[in-house]
């Protein structure tokens, strides 16, 4: 209940912050502010560290979950795409969990969830081809498509790594290593295809500190617990929640507008996500 609304505001958030700066750089000072965080936090509680092989596999997810996910995400907002839209391409995130599982690990695909992968692929379909507003605005471009790929594609291999190879590893001080894997990333690509100018104005401030203390700190340690203690299909189940949920914030702050076909398509796709990772009731 409290780690949805914290995700889905990490669009908006996304949104209002990237009119002040571009989405590297802008990441990258969200990531070492929040580098700062998690020493104070790991100082207070006396965290211990992990050793080379915890350190090495942190970083990695790091890669993953943060440099390549919230790196796909906002460069496609920054390039125009709704934060609506973005929430919902990324929230396909248990369909691909589930696919994974069955081509990797040979988990068996029941019929109930072969019918939730349809109909998420529909869903989405319905809202890429029939929910463009009539107005002609533009929503998404095969460029934008394509940054939240990545995104998508680094948030699910980065939760079932995190599964797989973690576990063991400090929640605090793991934490700290994948934010330190993503700010030399995203720093480095700041400076490779960015200006690096930023606009300080008090809504980027404050956007900022949204991202770092609700997200980075709170809403990742709530997702890593959540891994931790659960399944891995079971903590993406929560993710399809995400695009309504932004859908409405970006309504109510920006007056991002939905169509009869998106807004059906978007239940859709909310209700396949259901049934691929769903407990159905026996």
């Amino acid at each position: 209940m409290l780690f949805v609304p914290l995700w889905s505001t990490g669009f908006i958030g996304a949104k209002y912050s990237l009119p002040y700066a571009e989405p590297f750089t802008l990441l990258s000072i969200r990531m070492l502010i929040t580098l700062v965080a998690f020493l104070l936090l790991i100082h207070l509680y006396r965290a211990h560290w992990p050793d080379p092989r915890g350190a090495f596999h942190s970083l990695v997810v790091g890669v993953l979950v943060h440099t390549c996910y919230l790196g796909g995400v906002f460069s496609a907002i920054s390039a125009g795409m709704t934060a609506g839209l973005a929430s919902l391409l990324v929230g396909l995130q248990p369909i691909l969990t589930a696919l994974l599982a069955w081509a990797w690990m040979g988990e068996q695909v029941s019929h109930r969830q072969k019918l939730g992968l349809a109909m998420g692929l529909i869903g989405v379909a319905m809202v890429l081809i029939l929910g463009k507003p009539d107005s002609g605005v533009i929503i998404y471009t095969p460029q934008t498509i394509g940054y939240t790929m990545i995104a998508l594609v680094g948030i699910t291999l980065g939760t079932l790594y995190q599964k797989r190879f973690c576990t063991g590893v400090n929640l605090l001080t793991g934490t700290f290593y994948q934010y330190l894997a993503t700010a030399l990333a995203m720093t480095s690509l700041a400076f490779m295809f960015e200006s690096r100018q930023i606009d300080w104005e008090p809504a980027f401030v404050g956007a900022v500190l949204w991202l770092v203390f609700g997200l980075s700190v709170g809403a990742v340690l709530l997702l890593m617990r959540m891994i931790r203690e659960g399944a891995a299909a079971k903590v993406a189940s929560f993710f399809y929640l995400t695009p309504p949920v932004t859908a409405l914030i970006a309504w109510n702050l920006f007056g991002e507008t939905l169509t009869p076909w998106a807004i059906v398509g978007i239940i859709v796709t909310a209700a396949g996500v259901y049934l691929v990772v769903g407990k159905p009731n026996v």
